[in-house]
Order: C-alpha cells, then structure tokens, then sequence
C-alpha cells in the first residue's frame, strides 16, 4: 500500500503544480497535525505531500478513527480532525464554533470472501439483518434468491465490523437505519454500535486485513482499502431497485441535490436511479476561531491555505486517483465562503 501511494504522490506533484495559489500569506514555514477517519487516508496521504512539496509546510495525519479525532480536536491538541460523520448540534454544543470542509466523497463497500464467487448482489434490508444476527448462513433463501445463478455456500457468514468510534460505522449504520426499520429501532446510527455476532478489527486497513484472512466472511469497508487487496464487493440495491456497483460516477450520482451552508448531509440511500446507495462526504473539521492552545497566526494562515488547496480544482480532480470522486462545484463554491469565517483574535483570515 505504502508502494501504491508513493507512485501517486509523485503523479500528483505534477497533476497538482497549479493548486497552492492564492494561500494566505505568512511568515514562516509551519507545521500542521491532524488526525481521524481511516477512510479518506489515501487521499489525504496524496494531497498532503504534495501541499508539503509546494509550500514548505508540513502536514501530519493519524488515521485513528473519526471518534479519536474529534477527542483530540475536543482536546485542541491537533489544528483539525477528518471526519466521514459530520458533528451533531450534540456535539457542537460541547465545543468551540468549528467549520465543516468537504474534502472528497467516496464509498462504503461490503467486501467478501467467498471462495470460487466473484459476484454477489446484496439488498439494504439483507446487509441489516446479516449484521443483526437474523440472517446467518451464505445460503439463506434471501440471498439465494438476490443471486439465483450462484451457488452460495454452506457455511455460517462471517460479518466483520470496526473495533473503533468510525465516521465509516456511522455512515454504513446511516444507510442501514434508512433500509431497515428494525436495524433504526435496535441499533440507529452511531460511530459505534454493538454489533450482536462477528468479528472486530481496527480502522478500515484492519478490516480489509481480516476479511481478505477469513473465508465466508462480509465486512464494511472504503473501497480505496478493498481494490489495494483486491477483495471482491459487493453489488448492492440502490433506493430505484437498481443493482449498482461503487464507481466513481455511481458515488457522483448521489450527490445530486440541495447543498446545505454548513455542509453537513448525508447522501446514503440516493433516490438516483445510477446512485451507489452507500456513498457520502468527507470531512476536515477545525475551529472557526483559530487563536487557541497557543498556536500562532502563521499556524492559522497555514491551516486556511491547506483547506483552500483541498478545494482547489486540481486537487478535486486528482482524486480519482485513489478512487476518490470529486466534490460537486455547488458544494466547493459553498465551502470556499465558509473559509471566510475562519478568524484569528477576531480577524478574518481569507479575504
């Protein structure tokens, strides 16, 4: 995987030469910290280092899950967080004023082991009650009748799932509480939930990890993570009763509609006829108000510059790179004004 990214990195130094202009003017060379989602860690890897190459600024990322990030960022002891979940009213109430934004979207996929089988169609109400425990065996009638020219094996499902607070979990549990009545009652939508049966791994790379190591087993991870290990996905029912498998245009498709200012929506279970039904935004999450834990001006025109590189256009079309689908121009153009509110002792940044 490290291999894959280097030779992407180096690609991008060139597909994204143009992308730094217009940054915030600063004194000196800084460095930047952030932690959270494993999901978009691909492509933060990629645009990072090549932000690091044309400015000299340096920008760290621990992939620690969407729920560690925000504690940290709670902790103020990292200049953002990435998120795949955007902050409840909850959660916000608990904090300082923050800004949401959208760095890319992607997809949730359910990858599988099934030896000799490399397809598989699967329904939202079939994916809930195999992570609810109703459905348990490959050749359950329901599944045999979503693949009626396969032979399914014989043999218990395996389903895998996060060990860790996962903006992935919320999203994947998001979609399900919209498929699923019975999923919305018992278990909602959550960073974390308690799955009743399964195994757990940590972060989205342990996932794919340990389905890829365990026949008949199912898990929910980016599809980024099951191309680099070439676990099959599954093709999944979207809102129309249309099977659609996660392409780059599949994922697009389901942003169409009305952007929220603050950014904050969830596109799972797309009523688009081509949508894939598990795709949605991703987030980089930092304080409106930037003076706090000691971190200088030159801090907060270094961490604004690094968001408006992220929504430059040639690092929007560079994600398809690693799989990634670009943000759509409505929601760029929404979140280019939101940098504007990013103040330090009051004064805007961003002019």
């Amino acid at each position: 995987m490290k291999k894959n990214h280097l030779v992407l990195s180096l690609v991008a130094v060139s597909v994204l030469s143009s992308a730094c202009g217009g940054h915030p003017k600063q004194e000196s060379t800084v460095s930047l910290s952030g932690a959270g989602a494993t999901f978009p860690e691909p492509f933060y890897s990629m645009a990072f280092d090549t932000y690091s190459t044309q400015t000299s600024n340096t920008v760290s990322y621990g992939g620690i899950g969407s729920g560690g990030g925000v504690r940290n960022l709670k902790d103020e002891i990292v200049d953002f967080v990435g998120s795949d979940a955007f902050l409840s009213d909850e959660d916000m109430s608990e904090m300082k004023p923050v800004i949401h934004i959208p760095t890319c979207m992607g997809a949730v996929v359910l990858g599988y082991n099934l030896p000799g089988i490399s397809e598989l169609r699967l329904s939202g109400e079939v994916i809930a009650d195999i992570y609810a425990g109703v459905i348990t065996r490959w050749d359950d009638v329901r599944i045999m009748a979503l693949n009626p020219l396969t032979r399914l094996p014989e043999k218990d499902i395996v389903p895998i799932h996060r060990s860790d607070g996962s903006g992935t979990t919320f999203v994947f549990t998001h979609y399900l509480s919209q498929v699923s009545e019975a999923w919305k009652t018992k278990y909602g939508a959550s960073k974390s939930v308690d799955f009743p049966r399964g195994q757990a791994a940590k972060g989205n790379p342990g996932v794919a990890g340990l389905v890829s190591q365990t026949p008949y087993s199912i898990g929910y991870i980016g599809s980024e993570y099951a191309l680099v290990q070439n676990i099959p996905m599954a093709t999944l029912q979207n809102a129309s009763g249309k099977f659609v498998e996660p392409t780059l245009n599949a994922i697009s498709a389901a942003a169409k509609g009305d952007i929220p200012s603050d950014t904050r929506t969830m596109i799972t279970n797309s009523p688009e006829r081509d949508a894939y039904p598990i795709s949605c935004f991703t987030w980089l999450i930092v304080y409106q108000e930037q003076n706090y834990a000691d971190r200088s001006e030159d801090q907060a025109k270094a961490m604004v510059g690094l968001l408006k590189y992220m929504l430059s256009n040639s690092t929007q079309q560079s994600a398809h790179l690693v799989k990634y689908a670009p943000l759509p121009k409505s929601m760029v153009e929404i979140s280019l004004e939101n940098l504007k509110k990013i103040t330090y002792n009051g004064k805007q940044i961003l002019e």
